[in-house]
């Protein structure tokens, strides 16, 4: 799997954005996710953020994504 970053700017503060070019083909330990974000471009993917802060892309149409954000989603609005 590859990330690459983009650089940009939000009000002169620089800004790297990272988005999926591979995807990562296995499950990963959800208990190791701490945070996701969603992309389209260039390909439909999530990338997950483990609690070491590795990010890995991964196809957003695999069942076990969906449990994961969901997953996610709970802890979020425990807090």
């Amino acid at each position: 799997f590859i990330c690459f970053s983009l650089l940009g700017s939000i009000s002169s503060q620089p800004m790297r954005k990272f988005k999926c070019v591979d995807l990562y083909p296995k499950q990963l330990n959800i208990r190791n996710l701490v945070s996701y974000e969603k992309q389209q471009v260039p390909t439909e993917a999530v990338m997950f953020i483990t609690a070491t802060g590795i990010k890995i892309c991964v196809s957003a149409n695999q069942k076990w994504v969906q449990t994961a954000i969901k997953r996610i989603d709970g802890r979020r609005a425990a807090k």
